[in-house]
């Protein structure tokens, strides 16, 4: 019987994360600015530009029977912040470029709101959810290597910018594990609802 159960779809952890969407003219702006790069590194594992993120924070392994919990969690937080604007610039990697396992692409937030919500969501979900150790930097993952790649100067130099664009609500996103990349499934929007004056 406690096998039957545990074959059972609903009672396996989901692997979620959330996010912050970026619009379609970004992703084909970063796209074009990173094109040379994806020829001169054809052995990373180059991410798609349709599951380029912001993610907010990370809950990995997540049991079905907390999922009302942490939608409510996320939707108190969405409510608590008003939309504000960012923009993608400049690139990087970590944990550096002589090192680089991951290649990100930098976003400008100059009102803190993505920095905002993540302190929220870190605050929200600790209950269930450990805290994320290392600070928090809002990027864009474009690429992952190993071993890590050695980078040229000229990478750091990439020229990306792109207009301004408003984030107007928080994604919830269920990560389905697949080859040759993981097929993102958002499984609830949550508008922020903020007023004017507050954050």
């Amino acid at each position: 019987m406690a096998r039957d159960r545990a074959s059972r779809p609903e009672a396996r952890p989901l692997r979620l994360f959330v996010a912050v969407d970026v619009p379609e003219a970004v992703r084909e702006l970063v796209a074009r600015a990173l094109a040379s790069w994806r020829e001169a590194f054809p052995a990373a594992r180059w991410v798609p530009p349709e599951n380029w993120h912001v993610t907010v924070k990370f809950l990995g392994r997540t049991w079905p029977r907390l999922l009302p919990w942490v939608e409510e969690r996320i939707e108190a937080v969405a409510a608590e912040h008003r939309p504000f604007r960012i923009r993608a610039s400049g690139v990087g990697a970590f944990p550096s470029a002589r090192r680089a396992r991951v290649l990100w692409v930098g976003l400008d937030d100059p009102e803190g709101g993505l920095r905002s919500l993540a302190r929220g969501l870190e605050v929200a979900l600790e209950e269930a959810f450990a805290p994320e150790r290392r600070g928090f930097t809002a990027h864009l993952t474009v690429a992952r290597s190993e071993p890590p790649l050695a980078l040229p100067e000229d990478f750091a130099r990439t020229e990306i910018r792109s207009e301004p664009f408003e984030v107007r609500a928080l994604v919830l996103y269920r990560s389905h594990l697949e080859r040759p990349a993981p097929r993102y499934e958002p499984l609830r929007t949550f508008p922020l609802r903020g007023r004017a004056g507050g954050r």
